[in-house]
């Protein structure tokens, strides 16, 4: 029986693309991902994909540049060995704050990163939680946009999290929106913090809308990045009377002081996915939890494949 689907997995996540793989019930491609001696990226198939549907699971995480630059590589074998398709399984996407003009004379570097995947000769895109949904409209190809909603709901039911003596609070009113979603399906108060920046990667909180006193909070985000936001978010919530805080995200960045400040932060419990790698950060953080994704993303692996509806998924959220 010939075979039409393989997995393959740059460098940026192997144990995700190991779970990934696993769940689809097919071994990991045989891909050699790796670099000449003065950092060009080397990328050789070892297998026949002549008409085999390509899936290539690929953060483009911290390195950014090496890991876009593997996956665009990755695209280009694939492309050119034949395959009948090409989907590029991005679980993190980078550069996806920098969609649009902030200030005159400058790029719009998540449509770059588009048109480069897409000239590379991807014929699919998937990705896990956008930081700006209106990416998914840079690309001139099919973008299937995922959300670990199932997962981190999941989880929250498990720790309890639920009803009326839980509260779901916003960080910032841009993941209100994200926030109520989650307060609806776990039953609970919804608050949310009223914040200013005054320049990047600070964050200043002003007040707290809604009531917390003698609840236990989730904050709710999309991602964590120097954890400046959060770790403030979290004495607002803890001021204004809150017994226990968490905090769930679905991309842990954690760059700079970021888990400095996580151990230093009143939050109890911080949970993420695994569309970053996280072991070392969380050998340095043992309030940090991180979830697979591999279950979530095999099943739309298998959809894709098979011509089934990827919204299915989230139906019941």
């Amino acid at each position: 029986m010939n075979k039409t689907l393989t997995i393959f997995g740059g460098n940026s996540n192997a144990n995700l693309t190991r779970d990934v793989a696993q769940y689809v019930g097919t071994p990991v491609g045989d891909a050699r991902v790796d670099r000449f001696s003065d950092g060009e990226i080397f990328v050789e198939i070892g297998e026949n994909v002549r008409n085999v549907n390509c899936f290539i699971v690929q953060s483009t995480c911290s390195p950014p540049n090496r890991n876009l630059m593997e996956l665009l590589v990755m695209i280009d074998a694939l492309k050119r060995a034949s395959a009948a398709s090409i989907v590029a399984i991005i679980p993190y996407f980078g550069y996806a704050r920098q969609d649009r003009k902030v200030k005159p004379r400058t790029p719009i570097s998540s449509k770059l990163v588009a048109d480069l995947i897409t000239a590379a000769g991807a014929t699919r895109v998937l990705s896990v939680e956008l930081h700006a949904g209106q990416i998914q409209g840079f690309f001139n190809i099919p973008f299937d946009h995922l959300f670990a909603t199932p997962v981190l709901r999941e989880k929250l039911e498990r720790m309890g999290l639920t009803g009326e003596g839980t509260v779901i609070v916003s960080p910032d009113a841009g993941g209100v929106e994200r926030a109520r979603a989650y307060s609806k399906v776990l039953g609970t108060g919804l608050a949310i913090i009223d914040k200013r920046r005054d320049k990047p990667n600070v964050s200043q909180v002003l007040h707290l809308i809604g009531d917390v006193k003698n609840k236990r909070a989730v904050i709710i985000d999309d991602m964590i990045d120097t954890a400046g936001t959060l770790c403030n978010a979290a004495a607002a919530v803890a001021e204004h009377g809150a017994t226990e805080v968490f905090a769930a995200a679905t991309h842990g960045v954690f760059s700079g002081p970021a888990i400095e400040r996580l151990n230093n932060s009143v939050l109890k419990k911080v949970l993420v996915t695994d569309t970053i790698p996280q072991q070392d950060r969380a050998d340095r953080c043992d309030r940090l939890e991180v979830l697979s994704l591999g279950s979530l993303l095999g099943e739309a692996i298998k959809r894709i494949h098979h011509g089934d509806s990827i919204s299915s998924l989230f139906s019941s959220t």
